[in-house]
């Protein structure tokens, strides 16, 4: 290996150890949900639980609630409710922060509130949230302002939800009602994008699955609160590939330490990305080309590479002259630079928006201002519906079209939270009255899969023949499914694929394999590798797989499948009955290990765009048949698990 290659793979290696290390570093969290579903007990009691309270906090409580409600009370949600109104209130009016940690982790959580009034509270909590938890009150189900919270987190890029189903202890800890709310709840997050969905039954009065597992719920096999949020995997969900660094402040002056007569370095937070000394960069929006000369970390002088979310200074080759408010991106990653901006946005301010007020638009370090153009849509956070509005109030949610003085240099919130996020400011009270986040500038009703992907053509007469599905069932004596397996690029996909088609093969079965790659070798060699053609890639599986079922054959899918939508649209056509998902959930750490065909370095190179778990997403599925991780089991137990699966339904008879 060449002595570039081999400090290339080092620099690699030190990018995944960072990664690993931010998986168990800090960890940002919120809470949401109705009002008396518990939010502010749920984090008492996790803060008390995990000893993360003083005893002068916990003696200060003490008082605090007898104060409030009598001799011997002790109330855990006085430890967030701090305002003085909230306090008499006995609710949640603003959004309260608290650091803590434990032995794995550290945490900051946003401990939002429930009312319909506070809508813009919870935005700002969920904002820069890794996760969300969103409670239920096991005694009223899912409410509507349950499916608001979601629906926000969801909008605001949140990549996982937790579903806390509280007060257990209220329904004498029925496994019937918690499945029921589960239920519920699934069927209103089909037409969210949320990548990972966890239910966990807790009473947080009582402690029960918040710290400790609950001896009460011996039918829930899962971990308990605080266990997820020590373990869960948030290193995949930054962006890593797209370098963007706004440049916040120009440092001028003498250098001697580095033998500089002069010195002029660019100072800043990188919002996504990594950059590395000697690479090729642009200065948005002079365009002006340069090379990065050095790189410097607070006591660290001189660095060979960065990442998001560091903040750093950094000198280039050339002299140009740079601004607070322009941005450093690598050469050959350019964002978007437009003036004409299409967003989603939160109105927070108290009063409505005005078309004829120019707003000051704060995006990343750059402040311009912008007139809103339109108000395309209101969304009707409680049905998802869009509604025709020519203003938004406080609290609604509505899509604008926007012209800005000065271009922005951004990348669409879905995938660049950092870039892709901005706030308005009233120019006259300095307030902020909306939060919004960019987005296509097409129409999202023109966002679907294909034209073709929902309609039939006229005029085509449908032929069905002599030999039905069910004779061809009867006469080889076994039902044909279709086994989807999904999951990141090196989970372990193809390889159970081939070993499950053998062992079903040796078994007499009809039964065959469809690959990605071999199917986009021919059939679909056509389509690319954007949202669209992704879309249409399985779409067309599977009506292959559903015509092979038909003939009697059953049919292994191994395909990475990053969309819920495109999944659910698969599950459709080729028939519930007849379909078993199967989710490798791997985490991207082993993944990019394996790297079987080095991808992953391609990706964090920047030679492939649009690679799945580094700089497009993967939506986990919601509710998988199965779920396997193959760091944790091998290939032959990972086998016979979908093959018991089969025999336990009786899909297959084997």
């Amino acid at each position: 290996m060449s002595s570039s290659a081999s400090e290339r793979a080092s620099e690699r290696a030190s990018e995944r150890d960072q990664e690993q290390r931010e998986e168990r570093g800090l960890l940002r969290f919120s809470t949401a949900g109705s009002v008396d579903d518990g939010k502010s007990t749920l984090v008492g009691r996790l803060l008390h639980d995990s000893k993360n309270l003083l005893d002068d906090q916990t003696e200060a409580l003490k008082k605090a609630s007898e104060k409030h409600a009598g001799k011997g009370a002790f109330s855990l949600a006085l430890v967030t409710d701090g305002l003085r109104a909230e306090r008499e209130q006995g609710i949640t009016i603003d959004v309260a922060y608290r650091y803590f940690a434990t032995q794995k982790r550290r945490f900051i959580l946003a401990d939002s509130p429930g009312h319909e009034q506070y809508t813009r509270n919870m935005a700002t909590g969920a904002s820069t949230a890794d996760l969300t938890i969103v409670l239920i009150d096991a005694s009223k189900g899912v409410l509507i302002q349950t499916k608001r919270h979601a629906f926000i987190s969801s909008l605001l890029g949140v990549p996982r939800i937790i579903v806390a189903i509280n007060k257990m202890d209220l329904v004498n800890f029925s496994q019937e009602v918690f499945e029921n709310i589960k239920r519920d709840f699934l069927d209103f997050s089909t037409k969210l994008t949320i990548k990972d969905i966890r239910f966990i039954p807790v009473a947080a009065m009582l402690g029960d699955n918040i710290v400790e597992p609950s001896t009460n719920m011996p039918w829930y096999h899962g971990e308990p609160l605080l266990e997820y949020l020590e373990n869960v995997y948030i290193g995949g969900d930054k962006n890593r590939v797209d370098f963007r660094f706004p440049v916040q402040l120009v440092i001028r002056g003498h250098n001697t330490s580095r033998g500089h007569d002069t010195y002029r370095g660019y100072a800043g937070q990188i919002a996504s990305g990594t950059i590395r000394v000697g690479e090729p960069v642009v200065v948005l929006p002079s365009m002006r080309q340069s090379t990065v000369k050095s790189i410097e970390l607070y006591g660290q002088p001189d660095i060979e590479s960065a990442s998001t979310p560091q903040s750093v200074s950094i000198t280039l080759s050339d002299e140009i002259d740079i601004s607070r408010g322009d941005m450093i991106v690598r050469a050959g990653n350019i964002p978007r630079v437009q003036s004409k901006l299409e967003a989603i946005v939160v109105w927070m301010g108290e009063t409505a928006l005005n078309p004829s007020i120019q707003y000051i638009v704060m995006h990343t370090s750059r402040t311009t201002k912008a007139y809103v153009d339109a108000v395309r849509y209101r969304i009707d956070v409680n049905t998802l519906s869009r509604l025709p509005s020519a203003l938004l109030q406080m609290n609604e949610i509505g899509r604008l079209s926007l012209t800005a003085s000065q271009p922005l240099f951004f990348d669409t919130y879905d995938r660049n939270r950092n870039c892709g996020s901005f706030i308005l400011i009233d120019p006259e009270t300095h307030l902020t009255v909306a939060g919004g986040m960019l987005i296509d500038p097409q129409p999202e009703e023109n966002e679907s899969t294909t034209s073709t992907a929902g309609t039939q053509p006229q005029n085509l007469h449908l032929e069905s023949g002599n030999v039905t599905r069910e004779q061809r069932e009867v006469k080889i004596g076994q039902r044909a499914i279709t086994v989807w397996c999904t999951g990141l690029s090196g989970s372990g996909k193809s390889t159970i694929a081939r070993e499950l088609e053998k062992r079903l093969f040796d078994n007499n079965i009809p039964v065959y394999r469809l690959d990605g790659d071999n199917l986009r070798s021919g059939l679909n060699s056509d389509l690319r590798f954007g949202n669209r053609d992704r879309s249409e890639n399985i779409r067309r599986v599977a009506h292959v797989a559903r015509l092979m079922n038909e003939a009697g054959v059953t049919v292994i899918c191994s395909f990475i499948s990053p969309f819920e939508k495109d999944r659910q649209l698969a599950r459709t056509i080729i028939g519930e009955k007849n379909f078993l998902e199967v989710y490798l959930s791997t985490p991207l750490a082993t993944c990019e290990e394996r790297d079987p065909h080095g991808l992953y370095r391609k990706a964090r190179d920047g030679e492939i765009k649009d690679f799945t778990g580094i700089n497009s997403p993967y939506e986990a599925p919601i509710n998988p048949d199965l779920s396997i991780r193959t760091d944790k089991q091998g290939i032959a137990e990972a086998v016979e698990v979908v093959e018991e699966e089969l025999k336990r339904t009786s899909r297959l008879k084997v």
